[in-house]
């Protein structure tokens, strides 16, 4: 044997014992504390719609929201009347504002000079207070309304940016009713430490220690006696401090605690500490905040970056007030107050606090992603189900189970001993798929399946490209070695044009995408790169070790089709025509998708939320079965852990919330008395799919298109990408088309069949343009009718034999996997077959009318690498 494949047999060797380490967490669950600390610790999650997670609904505090949009305000009043040298007093407090004045003149000039620039307020009333001349400040109508109607969806956002950034895979975020949201995260490790990134407010501000107040008035003194006379708890409210010690304060001043950590004890102290209350520089002007290391005591901290106002802020504010200390601010507790010794250029800040790592990357999390508007409540937190049903997973694995043995058997049947050899590659591709996504701690959701089962089409796309070739070169009287070598060598260019065409479209869905696009993309990435490996490179050693050994081997396949000459091109007009009806009504219920007025599912258009109490554990086969009896339209059920009950998603329906609630309780009551069923709550929930992340997507698959446009333009010429990004577009609407004349429901299980068909297209379509180009560039041909005809027939085989072993997989779905799972294995298996279709009788002619009928000259493949 050689040394070369002794080293390729130790490379695959190696990186199986690899995977097995890598892929041992996620199986074993229970490892030994020294494995997770010495070797890996990295684990596969499954996401909500595989596994459930945590359910919270949140509630914004919108009084707290107005009284910081307020205290914005008078904060810029304060600084505009000290510049004018007004004598003033101001309090705040319940939305309001009370603004005082010894002087006429000095009210005169707040009304007319002052008040003309702050058009979100307004004058509630004027009064006299001994010799005050007091103005009742609130905001405008307009603003309360604004407010109202945007705190919920700022708060909606940010929190969606931290669940984001925080790392969590495909969770639901959505309104519940006027003022709550809804937040479900998939099964986390520390659910605790996500609520925590969740709600915190982040309101950073940086204000000016008030030197002289705390020069004149001992307070550590003062609030150690308060405490020890048991005038406060230490652990009181801060606004209970405050007005305890407000007589110890002058109005432009405010008491607060800094809060730091003994390094050596670990110690948390509070010490009383009195700042300005004008603010000199909020969180709003941060463009950047990351960890870093304090080189002196080996601990993190949280280094801040303003844009460019920002910067400027800050550089004034360290120019003018150098010696003094300037206190960081961080939801109402002084993180630090450190001296400021000389002007600071450049807009860069830190925090400090002896923070843990952990604690320094959340805080870093949390400013980057945005302060929230105002504090959140948090009032429910339960665990539950997955949102697919137990019930339709476990019909899922059956099915699925089912759709790889027929395909094993019929790869291993059809193709003999090499079928069993692509077989075992393929059990490895999925091996090591989920030994990295282990590696990469990825949630795995139903999307990422989709993106497995893609790649599994594709690798056994790649063995029959494969096989195919090393037919044909049998027939061409090679003895089986140098077949099976030549046939290698002549699909390795097939297969890699492929491979890499979908990997460049899975990338940039990935980079625009957002939610299961991206989960989509992620197993789609990888398992490319992985399948390129598996299937040219491990099925090869084996072939190589028999030839090295001496051993004879005589290749042989069945033979499903004779090959012969087709005329493909002889219904191209009709077909084209065909498919441009469907195109249209693919488009038409596209931009009534968009606009709302397709059949969309609860994912697009929101619905009610039931909470629903039984009295026995309860079998949500059965509800499902009911309520699809009864007509109800689009809905998904989770349990919830631990109790029972069940949350039941309804999409919207011509009866309000409180009627729908009504029919479905009487529905199961009627039905399944024995669970004794009662709701508990019931709300308007808001669209999963945001307009933001409609947006996403679609720049995302426009990206893909354009990806996949420049990649073959690089690899043929422009016209072979613009033919082959027009079919792909083609699959996508002709599904959409017929989902749209049949009244199928738009949601997001659809959404990810039509990812998985715009990828098994276009690998069908570049295989077919592939042989195009290699017979341009060794076979002369009368027209370009008998080009398309000669490469189709040769490649007719492969594509038909593609078409089966994929179809295997979906239609066991369709048979198999349960009432839930069915439109999407449906929308796979037409998705399948217009695939097949478009990639011989629309991508082809398409290609031919571009190039206006002429054969164009091409460089061979080998010289563009």
């Amino acid at each position: 044997m050689s040394t070369t494949l002794k080293l390729k047999i130790f490379l695959v060797i190696f990186l199986i014992v690899l995977a097995g380490i890598l892929f041992l967490p996620t199986l074993l669950l229970d490892l030994p504390p020294w494995f997770k600390k010495y070797i890996y610790r990295g684990q596969l999650k499954l996401g909500l719609d595989l596994k459930g997670g945590v359910h919270l609904v949140l509630q914004p505090d919108l009084p707290k929201a107005i009284q910081n949009r307020l205290n914005n305000y008078l904060e810029e009043i304060r600084d505009t009347l000290r510049k004018g040298g007004v004598n003033f007093e101001i309090q705040s407090e319940d939305s309001k504002a009370l603004v005082k004045f010894h002087k006429t003149e000095d009210l005169e000039y707040f009304k007319k000079e002052v008040l003309k620039n702050f058009k979100e307020l307004k004058i509630h009333r004027e009064f006299q207070e001994g010799n005050l001349l007091v103005t009742e400040l609130r905001l405008s109508e307009e603003q309360l309304k604004y407010l109202e109607e945007n705190v919920l969806n700022q708060v909606l956002e940010v929190i969606r940016n931290r669940v984001d950034q925080f790392g969590v895979a495909e969770p639901i975020i959505t309104k519940q009713g006027t003022d709550k949201i809804v937040v479900q995260l998939p099964g986390l490790r520390d659910s605790e430490r996500a609520i925590n990134i969740i709600g915190q407010t982040a309101q950073l501000e940086f204000r000016l220690v008030d030197e002289e107040v705390m020069k004149k008035v001992d307070f550590q003194s003062l609030v150690d006696s308060f405490i020890l006379d048991k005038k406060i708890s230490p652990e009181a409210p801060l606004q209970d401090w405050r007005n305890l010690l407000k007589a110890y304060l002058p109005e432009n001043s405010e008491f607060y605690f800094l809060v730091e950590k003994d390094r050596e004890t670990g110690k948390i102290y509070k010490r009383p500490i009195i700042l300005k209350k004008q603010v000199l520089l909020t969180g709003d002007y941060l463009k950047n905040a990351q960890v870093r290391i304090n080189p002196d005591f080996n601990e993190p901290y949280v280094w801040l970056q303003f844009n460019t106002r920002g910067a400027k802020i800050f550089e004034a504010i360290t120019e003018q007030y150098v010696g003094h200390r300037l206190a960081i601010v961080l939801d109402e507790v002084v993180r630090s107050a450190p001296v400021i010794r000389e002007k600071i250029s450049g807009g860069e800040a830190q925090i400090t606090g002896s923070f843990t790592m952990e604690e320094a990357q959340d805080l870093a999390l949390v400013l980057r992603a945005g302060a929230l508007p105002s504090p959140v409540k948090i009032l429910q937190n339960i665990t539950i189900g997955p949102s697919l049903g137990m019930d339709s997973i476990q019909k899922g694995l059956v099915a699925g189970l089912i759709g790889a043995s027929l395909v094993i058997v019929f790869t291993s049947i059809y193709y003999k001993v090499s079928g069993v050899v692509a077989v075992i590659a393929l059990i490895l591709n999925i091996y090591f798929l989920l030994a990295l996504l282990s590696a990469f701690q990825a949630t795995l959701t139903l999307p990422g399946i989709a993106g497995i089962i893609l790649s599994i089409g594709m690798g056994v796309d790649s063995n029959v490209l494969i096989f195919e070739r090393i037919r044909e070169e049998l027939k061409m009287g090679r003895s089986s070695f140098s077949a099976i070598f030549q046939g290698y060598s002549k699909a390795f260019w097939t297969i890699f044009d492929a491979h890499i065409t979908v990997l460049i479209t899975s990338l940039i869905l990935f980079v625009f995408g957002t939610g299961p696009i991206r989960g989509f993309a992620v197993t789609l990435s990888i398992s490319i790169i992985v399948n390129l490996f598996t299937a040219i490179f491990v099925t090869k050693i084996f072939y190589e070790y028999l030839y090295e050994k001496g051993q004879p081997f005589q290749i042989s396949f069945f033979t499903l089709l004779r090959e012969k000459l087709f005329n493909f091109m002889k219904y191209q007009k009709f077909l084209l025509t065909l498919s441009a009806l469907f195109c249209a009504i693919g488009i038409g219920g596209g931009v009534g998708a968009f606009l709302g007025k397709a059949n969309l599912g609860i994912d697009f258009t929101g619905g009610t939320l039931l909470y629903l109490r039984s009295e026995a554990p309860v079998s949500l086969d059965k509800i499902r079965t009911v309520l699809i009896e009864e007509k109800v339209k689009d809905f998904t059920l989770q349990d919830v852990k631990e109790e029972n009950m069940v949350l039941l998603k309804v999409k919207f329906s011509q009866e309000s919330p409180s009627e729908e609630a009504k029919r479905i309780l009487s529905i199961l009551s009627t039905k399944y008395p024995e669970y004794k069923f009662s709701v508990l709550a019931n709300e308007e929930i808001g669209s999963v799919i945001s307009k933001e992340l409609k947006n996403k997507a679609i720049l995302a698959i426009l990206g893909a298109l354009v990806g996949i446009i420049l990649y073959l333009t690089f690899r043929f010429n422009l016209y072979f990408g613009l033919a082959a990004g027009i079919a792909t577009f083609h699959d996508v609407l002709f599904v959409l088309a017929i989902f749209y004349l049949l009244g199928k429901e738009i949601n997001l299980l659809f959404i990810t069949a039509l990812l998985i068909i715009a990828g098994y297209s276009l690998t069908d379509t570049v295989v077919i343009f592939d042989r195009i180009r290699e017979n341009i560039l060794n076979k002369e041909f009368e027209n370009f009718d008998h080009l398309i005809n000669v490469s189709i027939s040769e490649v007719f085989s492969r594509t038909i034999i593609t078409t089966l072993t994929t179809l295997f997989g979906s239609l066991s779905i369709l048979i198999f996997g349960g009432i839930v799972l069915r439109d999407f294995a449906l929308a796979l298996t037409i998705g399948f077959l217009v695939g097949t279709y478009s990639s011989i009788f629309v991508a082809s002619p398409i290609l031919k009318l571009l190039h206006r009928g002429k054969i164009p000259k091409l460089t061979p493949r080998e010289h563009l690498l």
